[in-house]
């Protein structure tokens, strides 16, 4: 498909720079397949539910991976800016490098360096490899959790580029990035539909018999990544790890088979159960990586209810909100959205998206 046909206008100001407080707070926009919409807060999710469905969250956890380092060549000095994506062995990270013709495969970068500090040499890695867009293999000299203590000391939150274009990070990010259950440490984004849950929420759900399981998948930088290409075909998805255990497989399958719903909470969690799914549309125990990229016309296999946040134009998660609800649904709730004030991106409001059958 052309990728053109998921562009829309959003006026600056509707880009939300910090979250509502409380986070239940958040507006909501249920979306039904027949192009109905109507205005709730989150915290009136239980009350559109029923007892026997099932959320789906994704337990991840935000890493502090952007990272800032000098490159030295003799008197030269370069400041780098990477941010990690993929862990790939206890001492190797795949980033992204910027400016990345600024080093070469072989060189050096310093890290712990920043505008505010010229604490040198305390987390220094080699750039084993580069390949397109900035990626780059990076090699520490520190490994596992050593590693993990330098990154978390020397690292900052990455937010999105669209909030980091605004506005630095600071401590307050540390804690609003981050769901209430995050667990697995390994993301480099927030699975932002989740960053709107409060116990008080979880305890009504609890109440009306509303199930709550969780998945891992650790997300990537790339989702961030516009999508360069004209036509859909033509775009490829960066893969991020993910894991969904045996237990709670079976469990997911035992409320499909009582006419319970399956609501992912977030893309993220979609697209792993999705990847984990069989033809039939049973969850499979699995555990690997997905670069599952869902555009109009995928058969969606188990996933009935979507809660999700406003998403860029031409992105890929603009165009997997649109094979779940249709396009034309999903432009004209867009458009609602944008005309009543919804707040959009990472730090934005929810909607609620009810699967288009046909």
């Amino acid at each position: 498909m052309r990728v053109d046909l998921f562009d829309f206008d959003l006026p600056e100001e509707r880009i939300a720079l910090r979250p509502v407080n409380p986070r239940d707070a958040a507006r909501m926009l249920v979306v039904r397949p027949d192009g109905g919409l109507e205005d709730f807060v989150v915290r009136d999710l239980p009350d559109l539910l029923k007892p026997g469905d099932a959320l789906v969250f994704n337990d991840t956890k935000v890493i502090p991976a952007r990272l800032s380092g000098l490159r030295r060549r003799g008197e030269a000095v370069a400041h780098i800016e990477a941010t990690l994506h993929m862990r790939e062995a206890p001492d190797r990270w795949r980033a992204f490098l910027k400016p990345a013709k600024r080093v070469g495969v072989g060189e050096r970068i310093q890290f712990g360096h920043d505008a505010e500090s010229c604490f040198l040499g305390s987390l220094d890695a080699t750039v084993a490899e580069k390949g397109e867009g900035g990626d780059a293999l990076l090699v520490f000299d520190f490994s596992g959790p050593v590693l993990d203590e330098a990154i978390a000391a020397s690292g900052h939150i990455p937010l999105p580029p669209y909030i980091a274009s605004k506005r630095p990070d600071d401590e307050r990010d540390r804690t609003d990035y981050q769901t209430i259950y995050a667990r697995e440490e390994g993301a480099v984004a927030a699975p932002t539909a989740g960053l709107h849950f409060t116990p008080e929420i979880f305890a009504a759900l609890d109440a009306k018999g509303i199930k709550r399981h969780f998945v891992t998948l650790h997300v990537g930088a790339g989702t961030f990544l516009p999508v360069k290409a004209d036509n859909t075909e033509a775009h490829r998805m960066h893969a991020e790890w993910g894991e969904v255990d045996a237990e709670t497989a079976t469990a997911l399958n035992e409320v499909r088979a009582q006419g319970g719903r399956i609501v992912a909470v977030g893309t993220t969690s979609l697209r792993l159960l999705e990847s984990a799914a069989d033809r039939s549309g049973k969850v499979q125990p699995w555990s690997g990586e997905t670069d599952i990229f869902i555009t109009p016309g995928y058969r969606f296999r188990t996933v009935d209810v979507l809660m999700t946040n406003f998403h860029l134009p031409r992105s890929t998660l603009f165009m997997l909100v649109s094979a779940f609800s249709g396009l034309n649904t999903m432009k004209a709730a867009y458009a609602y959205a944008i005309a009543h004030g919804y707040r959009f991106y990472s730090y934005g409001d929810s909607s609620l998206l009810f699967r288009d059958e046909a």
